[in-house]
């Protein structure tokens, strides 16, 4: 089985392609609207994990920064975030845990940043990759999540202090899951682009 695929652009290039401007702007705007549903669909859907349940938001984001490419899914991401500044319930446990930018605010937004920075990484890797392997994707998936740790270990010491056991907190709780999947995803998107393509 070939282990790498040849370049068309990312999927969403490839499905819709467009030259002209006004093509172009109306791809991104689906991409926006439909990377945001996705997203709050994907917060969402509760799967049983140890050690805590998870949610598929980080494949989503992965998953769509690979299928729509930068533009479109940083589209997405910030349609997404909008969305929830606004009050709307888009969030991981919206309503319950509150609304809006007070939300946003709150120990989950390092997270919330960090899924723009994965996009930024994932789709822009997939955009100018040459050719596609999967131990390259799987990689690429791997290194979107440890970025995305960042911030949001950040804002936790900004929140609770820095000498707070924040990996405790904010990492090992949830890394399992979510380096699985960042495996699923570098393992399926290959295989997605090349039946795509």
């Amino acid at each position: 089985m070939a282990q790498h695929i040849q370049p068309r652009g990312n999927l969403l290039e490839h499905l819709w392609p467009a030259d002209e401007f006004g093509q172009k702007a109306l791809r991104i705007v689906f991409a926006a609207l439909v990377g945001s549903v996705l997203l709050t669909l994907s917060a969402k859907v509760q799967v049983p994990f140890f050690p805590v349940p998870m949610t598929l938001q980080v494949l989503a984001v992965l998953m769509i920064a690979a299928s729509f490419g930068r533009i479109g899914a940083m589209a997405a991401l910030i349609c997404y975030l909008a969305q929830g500044a606004a009050g709307l319930p888009v969030f991981a446990g919206t309503p319950e845990k509150g609304l809006g930018l007070a939300y946003m605010m709150g120990p989950t937004g390092g997270y919330l940043l960090g899924f723009l920075a994965m996009t930024w990484l994932v789709g822009g890797f997939v955009d100018g990759a040459k050719a596609l392997k999967r131990h390259q994707m799987v990689a690429v998936m791997f290194l979107a999540v440890a970025v995305m740790y960042v911030p949001g270990v950040l804002w936790l010491g900004i929140l609770f202090g820095f000498d707070q056991p924040l990996l405790t907190w904010g990492v090992l709780p949830f890394i399992l899951g979510d380096m699985t999947k960042a495996l699923i995803a570098g393992l399926t998107f290959p295989m997605l682009r090349r039946w795509v393509g």
